[in-house]
């Protein structure tokens, strides 16, 4: 699962392992008439004041935990209810488009909630129990959650669709570049100045002077050379050439004249303006975006795993001594890796024996590239633990490769999905809860 699913949940969940002996003792139990009570109903649903006891007690520990001063009763109740309300409506909507979460999904969410904190399932629920988090409540939040990306994957997730000008005018913007002006040349130029106090005889002469360098450059001869000869300008000693720029960079009168240079096959043309003759050659011309953005050469290391998780039939010891069973095997060179992760991997790269490609800095958990990185060529690392379980990792070769325009476009294209993705769902919840049917009891609030 990924850090969106269950984020409520452990931040819920940390309250509770952090509060545990912070909570007064209730002094009275709550009369059964009263949790049983109903605050809302949802549709063809309703929520009982106990849930939203319950729901609300949670909230306020983890507000708790952050150092957060919780608000006044009434209004954190409040929160709470249109919260609760949501799930119903998204719950009932996941019915009507046959979503279901079976058991073992949700057990085995709890088991990676548990392995994250670095407890047992067991100590998880005890936990819980101290602060009188019914373990039951504490599933089906588990539960909501699961159907709720469900449903939004179906329903929101498939829905966006990322065009390729929004791409391109994505990369154009982090480059600092217009998306009408992204292309950068490399130019020389030749300046043949002007004015008006010139007389004509110069202005002629200036004139056959500036048509006399645009043929010759044109039939071949060296134009730096030219230009030292003949330009005006500041740099004519460099042989005219002024680097890289976009048009919107360049004098008005060079850029009119690289915009015909374009059409030429010579790649060299001449502009008239009020201030003089301006011809330019161009040298050469790239993708101004991919070349700023893609820096220098990125470190890309090719890997393979073996990924054994814990769970209530392999403890944390036994997959230990198994991951280090293994290890012997590869580094005795008794076993190949591949064939290995093929019978052992629980990963979904176990059908590719392990492998996980050319990875980029990034692409995996920080705790699995640590330990990747400090890996030569062919060494096989100690089991290295990450919130999905054990890995053996394998460093099957390095390389220094600058990003591509591919993985550029890729990564450009995951930034404008979850903009995408953030506005979406809060319309998709909003509109849930709109065409919801709600009757909210206030006599049984109070």
């Amino acid at each position: 699962m990924n850090k969106f699913k269950l984020a409520a949940l452990l931040a819920a969940f940390s309250a509770s392992v952090c509060f545990a002996q912070t909570q007064p003792a209730k002094s009275a139990e709550p009369q059964a008439q009263v949790l049983n009570a109903v605050v809302a109903v949802v549709n063809n649903d309703v929520i009982t004041a106990g849930e939203l006891f319950e729901r609300t007690h949670s909230v306020a520990l983890n507000l708790r935990r952050q150092k957060i001063q919780l608000p006044p009763m009434e209004q954190l109740q409040a929160q709470v209810l249109e919260q609760l309300i949501l799930e119903r409506a998204i719950e009932q909507r996941a019915r009507e488009t046959g979503i279901r979460v079976d058991d073992n999904l949700v057990n085995a969410t709890i088991e990676r909630i548990a392995s994250q904190n670095k407890i047992s399932v067991a100590e998880l629920r005890r936990r819980l129990q101290l602060d009188g988090v019914p373990f039951n409540q504490f599933r089906e939040e588990i539960r909501s959650q699961i159907v709720t990306q469900r449903l939004r994957e179906r329903e929101v997730d498939s829905a966006i669709q990322i065009p390729e000008s929004e791409i391109d005018a994505f990369l154009a913007d982090q480059a600092g570049f217009s998306i009408n002006d992204t292309v950068e040349y490399n130019i020389s130029h030749i300046a043949i100045p002007t004015s008006e106090s010139m007389s004509t005889e110069e202005l002629n002469r200036a004139r056959d002077t500036a048509e006399d360098i645009l043929d010759r450059a044109r039939d071949g001869e060296d134009f730096g050379q030219l230009a030292a000869t003949y330009s005006k300008a500041s740099d004519a000693l460099d042989g005219g050439n002024i680097g890289w720029h976009t048009l919107s960079q360049l004098p008005s009168g060079i850029a009119a004249a690289v915009r015909d240079a374009r059409q030429e096959k010579t790649r060299i043309a001449m502009n008239v303006s009020s201030d003089g003759y301006y011809i330019v050659k161009i040298n050469d011309q790239r993708d101004g975006v991919k070349t700023k953005l893609a820096g220098g050469p990125v470190t890309q290391t090719h890997a393979r795993h073996i990924l054994m998780a814990v769970t209530n039939t392999a403890d944390e010891a036994t997959v230990l001594t198994r991951l280090n069973e293994l290890r012997q095997r590869l580094v005795s060179k008794q076993e190949d890796f591949a064939t290995l992760a093929r019978l052992h991997s629980v990963d979904s790269s176990a059908t590719r024996g392990g492998d996980l490609g050319w990875l980029h800095p990034g692409d995996t958990v920080p705790e699995f590239e640590s330990a990747m990185n400090t890996l030569q060529p062919g060494e096989i690392s100690q089991p290295v633990r990450t919130q999905y379980g054990y890995h053996l990792i394998q460093v099957v070769d390095r390389r220094e490769e600058a990003m591509d325009d591919e993985r550029m476009r890729y990564m450009a294209q995951q930034i404008l999905r979850q903009r995408k993705l953030a506005e979406a769902t809060a319309t998709w919840q909003r509109e849930l809860r709109d065409r919801a049917y709600v009757d909210i009891r206030r006599d049984a609030l109070q």
